[in-house]
């Protein structure tokens, strides 16, 4: 099944009619981000307390629908643990700073601290660093001497050489993840990673990214994977779109990825989790990831704003440090509260960018909707103008 195939899909034709009865070069269709749509009330409702917000992935199970992103200004050790205390999933990067320092604190001082025009240079240096095996398992052994779920991201070429060390030390589950993952990566240098392979051998639940397509995912979901991460570039500190020109809107990308859920569902009766990555600032947007199909959501930027993130009020790409075309930047975030606070409430700002799921609850009780599976059933439509219809005195208040 391709997306041309599907019940939505109305093609519309790039650069329009030529005057000529000449075909046009190819179809382009309308694809929609956060800020173009909007959840309608359902026909019922109920109260927020009343919503239950669990995400399960191959029998593991957390209390809140949250992934933290594998960015070494996010994700640290003691992080991992913080937020798997909370009920969330942190995933620490095992190609970053923690496995290649064993001071990585100091590493991330010197990032934060770097004038712009300088940091780029300074990172693809930082990176260059070889990972240290045993800081691998030493990291997952810190994760879960606090008692709580471990996760490990790796990309797809280093992933036979630090996965199967991972879990010996006792990780519990596996990402890997690159820019654009597929099922079928042809290469003449070498063999590459081939994701049934790994399922089969590995002996945890392994989750795959990054993925904006129907027919893409599908094939992913055909290898036996657990979930499946979903977004290219639309990250705060990533550049993709701008130095590749690749990607999709999230709401399109989530609701392409969920179409081959669904399908892959109803021909095998296995469920693989949707996990929306990246572009998520706001409660507004969490609401949408799960009414667009999502499942759960990783956050990054949102999470490098919290006291206990340890990228001291910044944050950067991991494909930052490529050396020899970055796709990333560091940004200044600041710090805006607790991650409890970011989580959980109790919020200090009005715009939504605080207890995200706390308005997770209210947006699921207000659509009618007790459980996340629920959630992805709320109408969605085109609303451009959303987020800014009647607010003009919000705009002059701020200046």
């Amino acid at each position: 099944m391709t997306y041309r195939d599907a019940p939505w899909y109305t093609p519309q034709k790039l650069g329009g009619a030529n005057g000529m009865g000449v075909p046009p070069f190819k179809d382009i269709r309308r694809t929609y981000g956060f800020d173009e749509v909007a959840i309608v009330p359902g026909g019922v409702t109920t109260n927020p307390d009343q919503t239950n917000i669990d995400f399960t992935v191959d029998g593991h199970t957390l209390a809140l629908p949250v992934l933290a992103s594998a960015m070494d200004a996010v994700v640290s050790p003691q992080f991992a643990v913080a937020l798997g205390r909370l009920g969330g999933l942190g995933v620490l990067n095992l190609e970053g700073v923690w496995t290649r320092y064993d001071d990585a604190a100091a590493i991330l001082e010197q990032i934060a601290e770097t004038p712009y025009e300088q940091v780029t240079p300074l990172l693809q240096k930082i990176y260059t660093a070889p990972i240290k095996p045993d800081l691998v398992s030493k990291r997952v052994e810190e994760i879960k001497s606090g008692g709580v779920t471990c996760s490990v991201a790796v990309t797809p070429q280093n992933t036979k050489a630090l996965a199967p060390q991972a879990v010996e030390a006792g990780a519990d589950l596996l990402v890997v993840q690159s820019t654009v993952t597929t099922a079928r990566h042809i290469s003449s240098s070498y063999r590459g990673l081939v994701f049934s392979e790994l399922v089969e051998q590995i002996g945890v639940p392994v989750i795959v990214g990054n993925c904006v397509s129907t027919n893409v995912a599908l094939e992913l979901m055909e290898t036996g994977i657990q979930g499946l991460l979903v977004g290219v570039g639309p990250g705060a500190a990533c550049t993709s779109r701008e130095v590749i020109g690749m990607g999709v809107p999230q709401v399109t990308a989530t609701m392409d990825c969920a179409a081959a859920r669904e399908e892959y569902l109803r021909r095998t009766g296995r469920y693989v989790s949707i996990i929306t990555d990246g572009g998520i600032r706001t409660g507004g947007d969490v609401c949408k990831s799960f009414a667009s199909g999502a499942d759960a959501v990783m956050l990054g930027t949102p999470l490098a704003q919290t006291t206990e993130a340890p990228g001291r009020g910044a944050n950067w790409g991991m494909a930052t440090p490529h050396p020899a075309l970055p796709r990333g930047t560091r940004i200044k975030v600041g710090t805006k509260g607790s991650l409890e606070q970011m989580l959980l409430g109790p919020s200090i700002v009005t715009d939504g960018t605080m207890n995200l799921m706390g308005a997770l609850r209210v947006g699921m009780s207000l659509a009618g909707a007790f459980t996340l599976r629920d959630m992805q059933q709320a109408e969605i439509v085109y609303a451009p103008d959303i987020k800014s219809e009647g607010k003009i005195f919000q705009g002059l208040a701020s200046r």
